[in-house]
């Protein structure tokens, strides 16, 4: 491993090499490798003329506060494993954030099960991340569909409802116009969508089916989008009523919204949820971010915060909010709350839904009250980001 490694942007030949890499790295063959082609950007090491790591990189952007921010979400990266254990992943990153920052990206997500490796590089996970199993036969005896009309296919009206909906988390992605063919293509997605008679779409639900080893099949929500109780009540009676073809209903990690329905809605909680490794976010430039970022209309403050910045030093900020916009500037007053970078990301995202939690995550704070208001101005919405890239 002598010869020199050298970072560059994919050309169509470097593009199949990391596709076959990955197929190699992962056990299994990459499928957004190729459906993503013309969409995300790809970064690769190269030694001797053989790629030997990368990954892909999509700009979209992210609702926060209500406003879309733009971010680098990182998918598919994979070092070979022969190159495995030199930290090749650490400058990797560095390398696939460059362009997509040069484009204006402010923040960063990643969905990894190294969860170490991303905290040393500054991300962090603002929540946890759950899949749940719940028995088809329970959801129908739990739930009703009242008068919802059930109709099968996409329209632009249910994606209109979903953007919409997305608005109301820390989190999920703004989807472009070609995510949802992506997904479709991935996934083989079928649609139903959810109305009242004379009323537009209040809930979007797809899924996949794969048939079971003996009887049936198994069905995996992928989207589950509701504008009220009602709807998500009659989307999940709409699950219920699958119960002579599967016995249970799962929903992949981070489908199901952090909204209590099913708990107080269902008559014997027999569910099984499974943790997996969580979504992490890093912010890339705090000023642009904040500026960005929505806020609570009804907030006036200033506060003083220490922030650590990338060297590992702390620099001194006055963070302004007023109706419904901050700004974040240096100044030379000493912060009454100091954040790592990692603890600011999960603040941005509102991860620390008390200040409880924040001081047991290691936030300082020399004032309560500066705390209490910091938590305050970005615990409106909470952190959810279903989307997987």
């Amino acid at each position: 491993m002598n010869q020199q490694l050298t970072f560059a942007p994919a050309d169509d030949g470097l593009w199949e090499q990391y596709d076959r890499l990955a197929t190699r790295a992962y056990g299994h063959p990459i499928g957004d490798v190729t459906h993503l082609r013309e969409h995300a950007d790809l970064q690769v090491a190269v030694r001797g003329g053989r790629v030997v790591a990368g990954g892909l990189g999509l700009l979209v952007d992210q609702f926060f506060g209500g406003a879309p921010v733009p971010s680098a979400c990182l998918g598919d990266g994979c070092v070979a494993p022969e190159e495995r254990g030199d930290h090749l992943a650490t400058d990797m990153a560095t390398e696939r954030l460059r362009p997509l920052i040069e484009r204006g990206a402010v923040i960063s997500a990643i969905v990894t099960s190294s969860t170490g490796y991303a905290r040393r590089l500054g991300w962090e996970a603002p929540t946890g991340v759950l899949a749940w199993t719940v028995a088809t036969d329970d959801l129908k005896r739990s739930f009703t569909s009242g008068d919802f009309q059930v109709e099968h296919g996409p329209a632009d009206e249910a994606e209109a409802l979903q953007r919409d909906l997305a608005r109301q988390w820390n989190g999920p992605v703004h989807r472009p116009t070609w995510w949802t063919r992506w997904k479709q293509a991935k996934s083989n997605l079928t649609t139903y969508r959810f109305t009242r008679p004379g009323h537009p779409t209040t809930g979007l639900l797809s899924l996949t089916t794969e048939r079971h080893e003996r009887h049936g099949m198994n069905l995996t929500v992928h989207d589950f989008w509701a504008a009220d109780r009602p709807t998500a009540a009659a989307v999940l009676a709409f699950l219920g009523r699958q119960n002579t073809r599967t016995r249970t209903a799962h929903f992949r990690r981070g489908a199901l919204p952090p909204y209590p329905t099913l708990l107080h809605g269902l008559r014997h909680h027999r569910t099984t949820a499974e943790a997996w490794h969580p979504w992490m976010l890093r912010i890339l430039d705090a000023p642009e971010a904040i500026r960005l970022r929505g806020w609570p209309g009804d907030l006036t403050t200033a506060v003083p915060v220490e922030i650590e910045n990338e060297t590992g030093g702390w620099d001194r900020w006055m963070l302004r909010i007023k109706t419904g916009a901050a700004e974040i500037v240096p100044t030379h007053v000493e912060g009454q709350v100091t954040f790592t970078r990692r603890q600011l990301a999960v603040w941005y995202a509102g991860g620390y839904r008390s200040t409880t939690s924040a001081r047991m995550a290691g936030v300082h704070a020399v004032s309560e009250k500066a705390l209490a208001t910091l938590i305050r101005s970005t615990t409106q919405l909470e952190p959810w980001l279903p989307d997987h890239f």
